[in-house]
């Protein structure tokens, strides 16, 4: 995918914070439009912290001053683009920044990937992203179990009850990412309860005291993440020393990882990133999916008599997922309409030039992709939920430019797709998915676009 706190409504500065300490940032002005830095020091923090958000601070920003804007993080230039046509111009062979290994891997100390060989780093990739291909081959059928007890969770409720969309999905994400990315032992709710636990309280913690220091500061909060960093590592070792040699009927994401060339440190990182990236992504995605067909009947509907065309009583297939297209539009409307990552980065390694604006090498720059989501422009009534927007070859292009789709979507992304397919073609097939009246939904962006609230709906047995 492509490529970020003071306090929990900054979360998304880490990833700003990350590269900045990282690679040197320039200092030069631009001539770019934007804001003048308001405090020397801390140069436009305070205006994106009144903002409540990154995404929000640069959605005034990008309205204000056109499609290029610059601003200050500190004492070093910040470029964001706010439309795809500046994104294109901008397509280089500058180094390209993963969110999740740029901020989790800064965060969690682990270095190896961030500096080193390119080669190296190439290869890990590519491991990596082979991983999650062959643990979604091979387990379609565990996640097609998942998606029925879940199913049937929500049958056994009276009609009238309330879901918590948001709890549900994440423990069901929770499953799924565990025990396609290491194994049987997970099967044990006992065991996912423990490494939700720990989970939580990592990713609590993300985006807290980075730039300011304030977990370091607060001892109790300290070690609280701490304690639950090193139970977290010591579940992923322990997972390692079981799959190596082992010989399991179910191919996971760890078993890659073991035949490659990766030392036992290597493997743990790229298994602690892919848990922690891999539920929080597939849990938004299948919590915004779930939401949005609440609300629109018509899209529900549609989506029902393809399910029932492509796979009639049957369970989903690799196969028969490929032919449900309008799935796959109402997924990447889901993300278009969601926001579902607002905000990428890239180094400017090299100078470089956007629509006649120099950007001095070393700046940092921001892709607005919450902003270029639903820019008029490029995608016609773009507050409305409407996934045949995505019958059009070009709104396909463009989220694929945006690293939604195709080629550019990362690892994380394409699992939480399947995963969500899976889901959908499950829940739609026997249930009806109603909105609760008067609740008012309203988003939480930081890395990953959540409900600020928890998102309530109400189910019906379809006859």
């Amino acid at each position: 995918m492509l490529d970020f706190a003071i306090f929990a409504v900054t979360f998304l500065l880490i990833l700003v914070g990350a590269v900045l300490y990282l690679y040197p940032a320039s200092r030069q002005a631009s001539g770019i439009p934007g804001l003048a830095p308001t405090d020397e020091k801390d140069g436009n923090l305070p205006d994106i912290i009144a903002s409540s958000s990154l995404h929000e601070f640069l959605v005034n920003l990008h309205e204000k001053y056109g499609p290029l804007v610059s601003f200050w993080f500190g004492r070093r230039l910040v470029v964001s683009l706010g439309s795809i046509d500046l994104l294109k111009q901008h397509v280089n062979p500058n180094r390209l920044l993963d969110p999740f290994e740029t901020m989790l891997k800064s965060l969690l100390r682990y270095q190896s990937s961030l500096n080193g060989d390119t080669g190296v780093s190439h290869m890990r990739r590519k491991l990596y992203e082979n991983g999650v291909t062959k643990s979604l081959q091979s387990n379609i059928a565990l996640i097609q179990k998942l998606s029925e007890e879940l199913l049937a969770k929500w049958l056994s409720l009276p009609e009238a009850q309330h879901v918590p969309l948001c709890q549900h999905m994440l423990g069901f994400a929770m499953k799924s990412v565990t025990q396609t990315a290491m194994g049987s032992s997970f099967e044990d709710d006992r065991e996912v309860i423990r490494f939700r636990r720990h989970h939580d309280a990592i990713w609590s913690e993300i985006g807290k005291g980075f730039l300011d220091g304030s977990l370091d500061k607060n001892m109790t909060r300290k070690k609280h993440y701490e304690d639950a960093l090193v139970e977290m590592e010591s579940i992923l070792k322990k997972v390692t020393k079981e799959r190596r040699g082992g010989s399991f009927s179910r191919h996971v994401f760890i078993d890659t990882l073991l035949q490659g060339s990766l030392s036992d440190q290597q493997i743990l990182e790229d298994t602690m990133i892919f848990s922690l990236a891999g539920c929080v992504i597939t849990a938004n995605l299948c919590t915004w999916a779930v939401y949005f067909l609440t609300t629109s009947e018509d899209v529900q509907q549609n989506l029902y008599k393809e399910l029932d065309r492509v796979l009639g009583k049957g369970p989903i297939t690799h196969e028969k997922m490929e032919q449900l297209r309008y799935c796959r539009q109402v997924l990447c409307e889901t993300v278009r309409t969601a926001k579902l990552t607002p905000i990428a980065a890239q180094l400017q390694e090299l100078e470089g030039r956007v629509d006649q604006h120099t950007i001095p090498k070393e700046t940092l720059v921001l892709y607005a992709l919450g902003v270029m989501l639903q820019d008029s422009s490029s995608w016609p009534s773009p507050y409305k939920f409407d996934p045949d927007r995505f019958n059009e070859e070009l709104a396909m292009k463009n989220l694929s430019l945006l690293g939604f789709s195709g080629s550019q979507e990362c690892p994380e992304l394409r699992f939480a797709y399947m995963v969500a397919t899976v889901l959908l073609s499950v829940l739609v097939r026997k249930l009806y998915l109603h909105p609760v009246k008067g609740q008012v939904m309203e988003a939480k962006y930081e890395l990953v676009t959540s409900p600020k609230e928890e998102a309530w709906i109400t189910v019906s047995k379809r006859s």
